[in-house]
């Protein structure tokens, strides 16, 4: 079993157990995938709610299918997600779409499924396949045709990957459909997101998937991939909240809305890199952050 099952089954276990107890207190339960910048909105929002009066509680530690199937049977009130994710992988939406396109696309076939859409963020942060800079300038590799171009030459380029990456619709092998590539046997290892980094620091593998917020992205001197055939959807983050809960708390609207409303990729990727580049905690990072926007008093 992985480690990201194994922090799955734990945080559904402990997220159960808080349940108990608070389900008298009608608590807002906020869910996250188990990666820093979902934690991080996640201790955003529940901050942010529990200064607003609410008893908001958090569940953490989830895989994209496992979350999505908490909130839909009613465990999970609310949790950030992306909107290339929810399109490719709880919808089969495979269409081209622009942001704005996508976003509405969304709203209403998640509505269908009592899940309301909140406005946006500005943060678009998209899968990616990202390279050494000194390969990619050395051996004029650019975008990701450059990459299927030595593929499909034979070179036994290795591929450093997030586990989901390599079954989500939006993932490995609909992209290696899409560029007309195929990895070798044996050179794709699957791996915890922030493992990929120290694999492309070593030279242990030559290309590794990504976030394009991650901060470690320019800290590890890597450049991502130009994904010159529009294979990866635009990924917006946004607040997902079930309607019979905000029909219950209509006030959290707002909230959620005012905190979506301060974040792009700049501001995410320097929160993401506070995190993991100079091992802030979550927590401290989140208070800050909100503080200095002033979504949270000063104490």
């Amino acid at each position: 079993m992985t480690r990201s099952r194994i922090l799955a089954r734990l945080a559904g276990f402990a997220l159960s157990m808080a349940l108990c107890s608070a389900a008298f207190a009608q608590a807002i339960v906020v869910g996250a995938k188990e990666f820093t910048e979902q934690l991080l909105v996640a201790e955003m929002t529940t901050q942010l709610l529990q200064a607003n009066g609410f008893a908001a509680h958090k569940g953490t530690g989830f895989a994209t299918t496992g979350i999505r199937s908490l909130q839909e049977s009613g465990i999970i009130d609310l949790y950030w997600e992306y909107t290339g994710t929810s399109l490719s992988e709880f919808n089969q939406v495979k269409e081209k779409l622009s942001p704005d396109e996508g976003f509405e696309w969304v709203k209403a076939l998640d509505a269908k499924r009592g899940l309301v859409w909140l406005a946006p963020s500005n943060v678009d942060n998209t899968y990616a396949l990202a390279v050494r800079r000194a390969d990619a300038l050395g051996k004029g590799m650019r975008s990701i045709s450059d990459l299927a171009t030595k593929l499909r030459a034979g070179e036994g380029t290795k591929l450093a990957s997030t586990a989901e990456f390599l079954t989500r619709a939006d993932g490995l092998r609909p992209l290696q459909r899409a560029y007309g590539f195929e990895f070798m046997s044996g050179n794709v290892v699957a791996m915890e997101p922030g493992a990929v980094y120290s694999a492309l620091r070593r030279s242990d593998f030559d290309v590794g998937v990504v976030f394009s917020t991650d901060g470690r992205i320019s800290a590890t001197n890597l450049i991502i991939l130009e994904d010159d055939q529009g294979f990866f959807p635009s990924y917006l983050l946004a607040p997902v909240v079930r309607h019979p809960t905000l029909e219950r708390y209509p006030a959290i609207k707002p909230i959620l809305e005012s905190l979506s409303a301060q974040l792009d990729n700049e501001t995410m990727a320097a929160l993401n890199a506070a995190v993991d580049l100079e091992g802030r905690k979550i927590d401290d990072v989140a208070r800050t952050f909100l503080r200095s926007r002033r979504l949270l008093e000063q104490r």
